[in-house]
Protein backbone atom coordinates (compact mmCIF):
# COMPACT_ATOMS: atom_id res chain seq x y z
CA UNK A 1 0.00 0.00 0.00
CA UNK A 2 1.29 3.50 -0.77
CA UNK A 3 0.81 6.02 1.51
CA UNK A 4 0.61 9.36 0.61
CA UNK A 5 0.42 13.09 1.82
CA UNK A 6 -0.65 15.44 -0.63
CA UNK A 7 -1.50 19.06 -1.45
CA UNK A 8 -4.60 19.07 -3.47
CA UNK A 9 -5.57 21.75 -6.51
CA UNK A 10 -8.22 24.28 -5.35
CA UNK A 11 -10.50 22.51 -8.27
CA UNK A 12 -10.83 19.37 -6.24
CA UNK A 13 -13.19 20.80 -3.67
CA UNK A 14 -11.49 19.15 -1.05
CA UNK A 15 -10.06 22.66 0.82
CA UNK A 16 -6.36 23.62 1.29
CA UNK A 17 -4.98 21.42 3.81
CA UNK A 18 -2.58 18.88 3.09
CA UNK A 19 -4.31 15.43 3.82
CA UNK A 20 -3.36 11.83 3.28
CA UNK A 21 -4.27 9.20 0.85
CA UNK A 22 -3.69 5.50 -0.46
CA UNK A 23 -2.27 5.68 -3.93
CA UNK A 24 -3.68 3.39 -6.34
CA UNK A 25 -2.35 1.19 -9.31
CA UNK A 26 -4.76 3.52 -12.00
CA UNK A 27 -2.90 6.84 -10.33
CA UNK A 28 -5.71 7.63 -8.35
CA UNK A 29 -6.05 8.53 -4.56
CA UNK A 30 -8.51 7.81 -1.93
CA UNK A 31 -8.38 10.09 0.36
CA UNK A 32 -7.96 9.17 4.42
CA UNK A 33 -9.33 10.53 7.54
CA UNK A 34 -6.38 12.16 9.60
CA UNK A 35 -2.93 11.12 9.73
CA UNK A 36 -2.86 7.01 9.05
CA UNK A 37 0.00 6.63 11.40
CA UNK A 38 -2.01 7.87 14.04
CA UNK A 39 -5.29 6.95 13.01
CA UNK A 40 -4.83 4.33 11.16
CA UNK A 41 -6.15 3.36 7.93
CA UNK A 42 -9.44 5.43 7.52
CA UNK A 43 -10.97 6.08 3.99
CA UNK A 44 -13.19 8.49 3.10
CA UNK A 45 -15.37 9.06 -0.31
CA UNK A 46 -13.40 11.13 -1.37
CA UNK A 47 -11.04 10.31 -4.37
CA UNK A 48 -8.12 12.45 -6.49
CA UNK A 49 -6.23 12.14 -9.32
CA UNK A 50 -2.61 11.69 -8.63
CA UNK A 51 -2.07 14.30 -11.41
CA UNK A 52 -4.26 16.62 -10.09
CA UNK A 53 -1.93 17.16 -6.20
CA UNK A 54 1.23 18.34 -5.42
CA UNK A 55 2.76 15.11 -3.36
CA UNK A 56 4.31 16.17 -0.08
CA UNK A 57 6.74 14.58 2.12
CA UNK A 58 4.97 11.72 3.24
CA UNK A 59 5.77 11.86 6.77
CA UNK A 60 6.69 15.22 9.13
CA UNK A 61 8.47 13.66 11.68
CA UNK A 62 6.90 15.14 14.94
CA UNK A 63 10.07 14.35 16.52
CA UNK A 64 13.09 13.60 15.59
CA UNK A 65 15.05 11.84 12.05
CA UNK A 66 17.81 9.33 13.23
CA UNK A 67 20.35 8.47 10.76
CA UNK A 68 22.79 5.50 10.19
CA UNK A 69 26.66 6.17 9.06
CA UNK A 70 28.89 4.26 7.60
CA UNK A 71 26.46 1.15 7.18
CA UNK A 72 27.73 0.17 3.43
CA UNK A 73 31.40 -1.04 3.52
CA UNK A 74 32.47 0.66 0.31
CA UNK A 75 30.83 4.01 1.54
CA UNK A 76 32.96 3.98 4.58
CA UNK A 77 36.29 3.23 2.34
CA UNK A 78 35.69 6.13 0.34
CA UNK A 79 35.73 8.45 3.45
CA UNK A 80 38.84 6.28 4.54
CA UNK A 81 37.16 4.84 7.38
CA UNK A 82 36.22 0.97 8.62
CA UNK A 83 32.72 -0.72 8.99
CA UNK A 84 32.38 0.44 12.45
CA UNK A 85 31.49 -2.44 14.99
CA UNK A 86 28.18 -0.92 15.95
CA UNK A 87 26.07 1.26 14.38
CA UNK A 88 26.96 4.81 14.19
CA UNK A 89 23.84 7.33 14.84
CA UNK A 90 23.33 10.99 14.19
CA UNK A 91 20.25 13.50 14.61
CA UNK A 92 18.95 15.48 11.74
CA UNK A 93 16.09 18.21 12.59
CA UNK A 94 12.72 17.76 11.29
CA UNK A 95 12.82 20.92 10.18
CA UNK A 96 15.44 19.53 7.08
CA UNK A 97 12.28 17.22 5.68
CA UNK A 98 10.94 18.23 2.26
CA UNK A 99 8.95 16.19 -0.07
CA UNK A 100 9.55 15.12 -3.93
CA UNK A 101 10.42 17.66 -5.93
CA UNK A 102 10.92 20.28 -3.60
CA UNK A 103 14.14 22.21 -4.10
CA UNK A 104 17.23 21.49 -1.88
CA UNK A 105 18.77 25.00 -0.93
CA UNK A 106 22.33 25.85 -0.97
CA UNK A 107 23.37 27.29 2.24
CA UNK A 108 25.73 30.57 2.01
CA UNK A 109 28.02 29.34 4.53
CA UNK A 110 29.23 25.72 1.89
CA UNK A 111 30.51 25.45 -1.56
CA UNK A 112 29.76 21.96 -1.47
CA UNK A 113 26.93 20.22 -1.15
CA UNK A 114 26.88 16.41 -1.76
CA UNK A 115 24.03 13.90 -2.49
CA UNK A 116 23.40 10.16 -0.36
CA UNK A 117 20.46 8.18 -1.46
CA UNK A 118 18.84 5.86 1.44
CA UNK A 119 16.46 3.61 2.31
CA UNK A 120 14.53 5.13 5.55
CA UNK A 121 12.46 3.73 8.13
CA UNK A 122 9.05 5.31 9.34
CA UNK A 123 8.06 4.37 13.07
CA UNK A 124 4.80 3.51 13.88
CA UNK A 125 3.97 4.04 17.41
CA UNK A 126 6.13 4.35 20.74
CA UNK A 127 9.07 1.95 21.20
CA UNK A 128 11.82 1.56 23.62
CA UNK A 129 14.27 -1.88 23.71
CA UNK A 130 12.72 -3.50 20.58
CA UNK A 131 14.01 -6.86 19.92
CA UNK A 132 15.23 -7.34 16.34
CA UNK A 133 12.87 -10.14 16.18
CA UNK A 134 10.02 -7.98 16.98
CA UNK A 135 11.11 -4.73 14.58
CA UNK A 136 8.06 -5.52 12.67
CA UNK A 137 5.65 -4.60 14.87
CA UNK A 138 6.87 -0.93 14.90
CA UNK A 139 7.36 0.14 11.39
CA UNK A 140 4.50 1.44 9.62
CA UNK A 141 6.60 1.17 6.47
CA UNK A 142 9.37 2.66 4.04
CA UNK A 143 10.47 5.62 1.78
CA UNK A 144 13.48 6.95 0.27
CA UNK A 145 15.57 9.74 1.58
CA UNK A 146 18.53 11.54 0.70
CA UNK A 147 20.49 12.67 3.47
CA UNK A 148 21.93 15.90 2.26
CA UNK A 149 25.11 16.97 3.15
CA UNK A 150 27.67 20.16 3.43
CA UNK A 151 30.85 18.35 3.07
CA UNK A 152 32.93 21.26 3.37
CA UNK A 153 31.57 21.82 6.44
CA UNK A 154 31.30 18.18 7.89
CA UNK A 155 35.38 18.20 7.38
CA UNK A 156 35.78 21.83 9.02
CA UNK A 157 33.50 20.89 12.40
CA UNK A 158 34.46 17.17 12.49
CA UNK A 159 30.76 16.43 13.48
CA UNK A 160 27.84 16.46 11.23
CA UNK A 161 25.06 18.51 12.59
CA UNK A 162 25.49 21.46 10.85
CA UNK A 163 26.58 20.28 7.70
CA UNK A 164 23.42 17.59 7.86
CA UNK A 165 21.14 20.07 9.71
CA UNK A 166 19.99 22.32 7.27
CA UNK A 167 16.68 23.43 6.07
CA UNK A 168 15.80 21.51 2.98
CA UNK A 169 18.70 18.43 3.67
CA UNK A 170 15.97 15.78 4.37
CA UNK A 171 14.29 15.00 1.04
CA UNK A 172 11.64 11.81 1.73
CA UNK A 173 9.32 10.41 -0.39
CA UNK A 174 7.47 9.71 -3.29
CA UNK A 175 4.89 7.70 -0.50
CA UNK A 176 5.12 5.28 1.99
CA UNK A 177 4.91 2.34 0.87
CA UNK A 178 3.88 -0.26 3.52
CA UNK A 179 4.34 -3.87 1.90
CA UNK A 180 8.47 -3.36 1.03
CA UNK A 181 10.20 -5.99 2.61
CA UNK A 182 13.87 -4.65 1.95
CA UNK A 183 16.44 -7.47 0.14
CA UNK A 184 18.12 -7.48 -2.79
CA UNK A 185 16.62 -4.19 -4.52
CA UNK A 186 18.99 -1.90 -5.92
CA UNK A 187 18.97 2.23 -4.23
CA UNK A 188 19.88 4.09 -7.87
CA UNK A 189 20.91 7.83 -7.13
CA UNK A 190 20.97 9.45 -10.74
CA UNK A 191 22.92 13.28 -11.18
CA UNK A 192 21.48 14.35 -14.29
CA UNK A 193 20.30 11.51 -15.48
CA UNK A 194 23.97 10.01 -14.52
CA UNK A 195 24.05 6.93 -12.42
CA UNK A 196 26.52 7.63 -9.19
CA UNK A 197 25.38 4.97 -6.71
CA UNK A 198 23.87 2.02 -7.50
CA UNK A 199 23.98 -1.01 -4.99
CA UNK A 200 21.48 -3.53 -3.59
CA UNK A 201 20.10 -2.99 0.24
CA UNK A 202 21.27 -6.67 0.98
CA UNK A 203 25.07 -4.70 1.02
CA UNK A 204 24.07 -2.89 4.47
CA UNK A 205 26.40 -4.15 7.39
CA UNK A 206 23.57 -3.18 9.75
CA UNK A 207 20.74 -4.81 8.77
CA UNK A 208 17.05 -3.24 9.37
CA UNK A 209 16.85 -5.67 12.49
CA UNK A 210 19.86 -4.52 14.33
CA UNK A 211 19.05 -0.90 13.20
CA UNK A 212 16.15 -0.63 15.25
CA UNK A 213 17.05 -2.70 17.83
CA UNK A 214 20.02 -0.25 18.70
CA UNK A 215 18.52 2.90 18.44
CA UNK A 216 15.76 1.89 20.63
CA UNK A 217 17.74 0.56 22.94
CA UNK A 218 19.43 4.24 23.10
CA UNK A 219 16.57 6.30 22.34
CA UNK A 220 12.31 5.89 22.73
CA UNK A 221 11.06 5.85 19.13
CA UNK A 222 8.32 7.48 18.67
CA UNK A 223 5.28 7.39 15.39
CA UNK A 224 6.20 9.40 12.46
CA UNK A 225 10.12 9.34 13.76
CA UNK A 226 11.76 8.25 10.73
CA UNK A 227 15.63 6.33 10.22
CA UNK A 228 17.99 6.44 7.50
CA UNK A 229 19.45 3.17 6.88
CA UNK A 230 23.16 4.88 5.41
CA UNK A 231 23.86 5.32 1.65
CA UNK A 232 25.96 3.29 -0.52
CA UNK A 233 29.47 4.32 -1.81
CA UNK A 234 29.74 7.15 -5.15
CA UNK A 235 28.28 10.69 -2.50
CA UNK A 236 29.27 13.56 -4.43
CA UNK A 237 28.98 16.77 -5.01
CA UNK A 238 25.69 18.07 -6.81
CA UNK A 239 26.04 21.32 -8.81
CA UNK A 240 23.78 24.46 -8.39
CA UNK A 241 20.70 23.59 -10.69
CA UNK A 242 21.26 19.91 -10.71
CA UNK A 243 18.29 17.17 -10.47
CA UNK A 244 19.20 14.25 -8.49
CA UNK A 245 16.97 11.21 -8.70
CA UNK A 246 16.86 8.54 -5.49
CA UNK A 247 15.76 5.20 -6.45
CA UNK A 248 14.53 2.42 -4.71
CA UNK A 249 13.55 -0.77 -6.34
CA UNK A 250 9.67 -1.56 -5.11
CA UNK A 251 9.15 2.13 -4.06
CA UNK A 252 9.40 4.44 -6.54
CA UNK A 253 11.84 7.60 -7.50
CA UNK A 254 12.54 10.44 -5.48
CA UNK A 255 13.30 13.67 -7.22
CA UNK A 256 14.85 17.14 -6.59
CA UNK A 257 16.78 19.71 -7.83
CA UNK A 258 19.00 21.70 -6.12
CA UNK A 259 18.95 26.05 -6.31
CA UNK A 260 21.58 28.27 -6.88
CA UNK A 261 24.59 28.81 -4.24
CA UNK A 262 23.59 31.29 -1.96
CA UNK A 263 25.70 34.38 -2.37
Amino acid sequence: MRIVRFSPNSSAGLGSDPLFGVLNEQDQILVLRGDPIYSGIVPTESKVALADVRLLAPVIPRSKVVCVGKNYADHAAEMGSDVPKVPVIFLKPNTSVIGPNDTIQWPRMSERVDFEGELAIVISRICKDVPAEKVSDVIFGYTIANDVTARDLQKVDGQWNRAKGFDTFCPLGPWIETEFEPGSQKIITTLNGEIKQSEPLSSMNFKIPEIIQFVSSVMTLLPGDVILTGTPAGIGPMPAGAEVVVTIEGIGSLSNKVSPRAN
